[in-house]
């Protein structure tokens, strides 16, 4: 499926009718909310076209934390927060709660959409059929085609956007070390900014998703003053 909807929630009318113009101009669909429940609606209807959704973090009746968690415990859609504050905690408090992106207000709207379509090419969204292949390590399977994550139990665990394009990135560098720049720039298109722990926060829930300890990690090992490594041998298999 050629996923092409937007579902976006902010309390704002103008902010959202301005929006929808500018993203149906670059032909998408924009599916709009203007609260919690609301919100909740339009996903159940539309959750199996959507590209993404994004969540203003301030709404009448809750909240885009909640909201960020609600989503993420359905589904794997890459999610972007909106948040007028200058603090890092809103942000940080979004990437653990499985928000793939986030942006400060007042946005660009070009912004926005750009920021839309690195999400959709990181996850293979615009490329029709992707490839069916996965890669393996110490008894786990990362589906390519699917975007799943299969435990050496066979349990699935449920991974976001973002969790899979830093899973991927790794898996296919195994051994190499790679600094935290060049993550930001592979898995958010963009430079890390000087107190940006946003990265660190994503490292941190990925290895919770492998059982990997983040006090002595087996796996993703810290080189210090360097970036990250993903120590496991990988093999890649064609399905």
């Amino acid at each position: 499926m050629n996923h092409r909807t937007i579902l976006l929630v902010d309390d704002d009318q103008k902010i959202r009718m301005l929006l929808k113009a500018y993203l149906e101009k670059n032909q998408f669909v924009v599916r709009l909310a203007h609260d919690g429940a609301s919100f909740r609606a339009e996903f159940e209807r539309f959750r199996h076209e959507l590209a993404a959704v994004i969540l203003d973090v301030m709404l009448p009746d809750t909240d885009g934390f909640t909201l960020c968690r609600w989503v993420r415990n359905a589904s794997a859609v890459p999610i972007i927060m909106l948040t007028a504050s200058a603090d890092d905690t809103d942000r940080i408090v979004g990437l653990e709660l499985g928000a793939d992106d986030y942006m400060g207000k007042p946005y660009n709207p070009r912004e926005l959409l750009a920021r839309i379509k690195a999400i959709q090419r990181r996850m293979g969204l615009n490329d029709g059929a992707a490839p069916a292949r996965s890669l393996r390590f110490q008894g786990w399977t990362l589906d390519l085609l699917e975007r799943r994550l299969n435990a050496p139990s066979g349990e699935v665990v449920p991974l976001t956007g973002m969790d899979f394009t830093l899973l991927r990135v790794f898996l296919e560098h195994p051994g190499e070390v790679l600094d935290r720049t060049r993550l930001m720039e592979e898995t958010r298109g963009r430079d890390l900014g000087p107190t940006d722990r946003s990265l660190d926060v994503q490292v941190s829930r990925l290895r919770q998703r492998l059982g990997d300890d983040g006090k002595q990690p087996a796996l993703i090992k810290t080189v210090r003053g360097s970036g990250y490594a993903f120590t496991a041998d990988v093999t890649s298999h064609s399905e």
